[in-house]
C-alpha cells in the first residue's frame, strides 16, 4: 500500500472543462480570435498550463489538427506551428482574472471521488493535489470542493517548473515527508503519466478525464475506468 497519493486536478478529480472552455472562450474572443471551442477541443488544450492552452488554441484556429495539439508544449515538432509570444501574452492576461473568478461556476468533483479521498485519509495515506492550473484556482477549488482532504496544495506559480517536469511532484513528496517508492501519482492525461516518470514513482491514469483509453493505452500505464478499482490499487 503507498503512504501518498498525489492527484492531478482536472479530468481527474474534478470535471472543470465547461468552466474551462468558458473562459478560455471568453479570453479568445476579448483578444479577436476563434471563441467557438467545444468541450471536446477545450479538453485537447488544457493539461500542460494556461500558456499551452492559449498556444494550442491559436493553433486550432489557424488549422492545426486537434490530434496534433497534443505534441505543443512537448519536444514533439508540429507542422505549420507559429507561435506569436505577443499574442499569448495578451490572451494570458485577459484569461487568468476571468477564470479566477469563474473557476467554481460549472465545475464540481466525479462522483465518488470524495469518497475515495476520504478512505485513503481513513487509512493513513497522505494525500495532495498537484496541478498545472494557476496556483490560485487550485488553492480556491480545493477549499471548495475537498476542504480538508489534502495535505497539500500546489498549482502554477512563479519559481517551480510546471509537470510534466518533477519540480511540482517532488514539493509535494518533500511537503508529505514521503519517498517516490511510496508515493503514487494519480492523472488523466501523458502529462501526468510523463511527471510519474520523471518524478521517480507510480502512475494510476484514469480514463474518465481528458483523454480517454484509447489515448492512454499506448502509454503502457495502469489505467482505470472505476472510483472501485481507484481506490484498491491505491490500497493494494
Amino acid at each position: 500500500m503507498y503512504k501518498a497519493a498525489i492527484f492531478d486536478m482536472d479530468g481527474t478529480i474534478l470535471d472543470t472543462i465547461e468552466d474551462l472552455r468558458d473562459a478560455i472562450n471568453y479570453s479568445f474572443e476579448q483578444a479577436g480570435h476563434k471563441h467557438d471551442f467545444t468541450s471536446l477541443e477545450s479538453k485537447a488544450l488544457f493539461g500542460s498550463g494556461v500558456d499551452v492552452a492559449i498556444i494550442r488554441g491559436l493553433a486550432l484556429e489557424s488549422g492545426i489538427s486537434i490530434k496534433e495539439l497534443v505534441k505543443i508544449g512537448t519536444d514533439e515538432p508540429v507542422a505549420g506551428l507559429i507561435t506569436d509570444e505577443h499574442e499569448v501574452a495578451k490572451i494570458r492576461t485577459i484569461y487568468r482574472p476571468y477564470y479566477e473568478t469563474h473557476c467554481a461556476i460549472k465545475t464540481g468533483p466525479y462522483k465518488g471521488i470524495l469518497e475515495v479521498i476520504q478512505k485513503l485519509r481513513e487509512h493513513g495515506i497522505k494525500t495532495a493535489v498537484v496541478s498545472n492550473k494557476p496556483h490560485e484556482a487550485v488553492l480556491t477549488l480545493s477549499e471548495n470542493h475537498f476542504k480538508g482532504l489534502f495535505d497539500f496544495s500546489l498549482g502554477e506559480k512563479a519559481g517551480i517548473a510546471r509537470k510534466p517536469a518533477k519540480d511540482m511532484a517532488c514539493e509535494a513528496m518533500r511537503i508529505l515527508n514521503v519517498n517516490p517508492k511510496d508515493t503514487v501519482y494519480i492523472g488523466d492525461s501523458e502529462i501526468d503519466i510523463l511527471t510519474a516518470k520523471n518524478s521517480g514513482i507510480d502512475c494510476i491514469s484514469v480514463d474518465w478525464g481528458f483523454r480517454d483509453r484509447d489515448f492512454l493505452t499506448p502509454y503502457h500505464t495502469t489505467i482505470t475506468s472505476t472510483m472501485d478499482d481507484l481506490y484498491q490499487q491505491i490500497t493494494k
